[in-house]
């Protein structure tokens, strides 16, 4: 559900580095990241560890809600 409703690409910055959220994916181990990409770099961000932008893209709350079930 996350990768269906949460509006991507958005921007937001990660430790003094803007960058695009372009997608989210499952890892092998069954968890969830953010592709995040700047130019040809690209790095993958554990959705737990993502912190959104404000004002944060449409589909926030599924995000949201795996936090919390994540817990």
């Amino acid at each position: 559900m996350i990768e269906e409703g949460l509006a991507v690409p958005f921007t937001m910055t990660v430790p003094g580095v803007e960058v695009s959220v372009v997608g989210v994916d499952l890892t092998e181990d069954g968890g969830v990241v953010a592709r995040c990409a700047r130019g040809t770099v690209r790095q993958d961000i554990g959705i737990l560890d993502l912190p959104l932008p404000e004002p944060a893209p449409e589909g926030r709350q599924w995000v949201e809600a795996y936090r919390s079930w994540a817990r």
